[in-house]
């Protein structure tokens, strides 16, 4: 190699390296930078002085929901989430990720409302080029309306992880070589919204809301967005780096206590999965049902 290759060839890699580290953000952790679209109704966000903290409200006139600034491309997201105290029936709090396209990819937490007495059901979802039908429901362990708890998504090359206060509760692996559809090239922004779930979130739409214990209100605390920002190449999302910390080996997979974790959600709280639905796939499972978890 000449010089003035070498010369091409550092230039080159530096200017690689520097849209690497401008595509990759650690959140600010203020709702009024990171998360300054109102997408319903704003009467119904209500924002603390500092943007640290902010409540989401639903009633008989709105619900309400807030979108991220930026669209990425591979990361983790964490949300510090108090859910709806008391009688929460029909309510339904979504924490998300959507590439707001027509064949959308998305990744749903959606926390389930219920009357007081019974537990919160938490639902995850995937999206795959427009297509669901890929749901899981968990029934948390502890009370979530009584403190903050934080609900992680990370998003990488080889795996999608649900995580709460960093236990793991569903995998979604990268089988796209085996057959399975995986959201792997739409960038997506972040979205949390509160909203009237009442024909299907508690009890199949049997229990309907209770107009009279409105306003509900989601709480919104800490968060971090530690993603790669889109920027219309995906090949600086893509790569394995320092900034670009979550497609590296080691979180390809779940580590021996995640997947120790991961087992006891399984056997302990897991109260529906798609993939152990016969009846409804007429026994014709999804390809990814039959392939490894982690």
């Amino acid at each position: 190699m000449n010089n003035f290759s070498r010369l091409i060839f550092l230039v080159t890699a530096f200017i690689y390296l520097f849209h690497i580290s401008l595509a990759s953000i650690v959140s600010t952790g203020d709702f009024n930078k990171d998360f300054p679209v109102i997408t319903w109704s704003p009467s119904h966000v209500n924002t603390s002085a500092d943007g640290h903290t902010r409540s989401l409200i639903f009633d008989k006139e709105s619900g309400s929901g807030i979108a991220s600034n930026d669209t990425y491309l591979f990361g983790q997201f964490d949300m510090k989430i108090k859910l709806i105290p008391g009688n929460s029936a029909g309510t339904v709090v979504a924490f998300y990720l959507t590439s707001y396209q027509p064949n959308r990819d998305e990744v749903d937490f959606e926390f389930l409302g219920n009357v007081p007495g019974k537990p919160y059901t938490l639902q995850t979802n995937v999206y795959v080029d427009g297509l669901d039908d890929r749901e899981q429901r968990i029934n948390l362990w502890f009370d979530p309306t009584q403190d903050f708890h934080t609900y992680s998504i990370l998003w990488n090359l080889h795996q999608i992880v649900f995580m709460v206060d960093r236990v793991p509760i569903r995998t979604y692996r990268n089988h796209a070589d085996k057959g399975a559809k995986y959201p792997r090239w739409q960038p997506m922004g972040l979205q949390i919204s509160i909203w009237n779930g009442e024909t299907w979130a508690t009890d199949g739409g049997k229990t309907k809301i209770d107009w009279s214990k409105a306003p509900f209100v989601a709480s919104l605390g800490n968060y971090t967005i530690d993603a790669c920002v889109w920027q219309g190449n995906a090949r600086f999302c893509r790569g394995e780096s320092e900034t670009n910390w979550w497609n590296k080996e080691k979180f390809s997979t779940l580590t021996w206590t995640q997947r120790r974790l991961f087992k006891w959600v399984r056997k302990y709280h897991l109260t529906y999965d798609y993939c152990m639905d016969n009846q409804r796939f007429q026994n014709n499972l999804p390809i990814e049902c039959s392939l490894p978890k982690y």
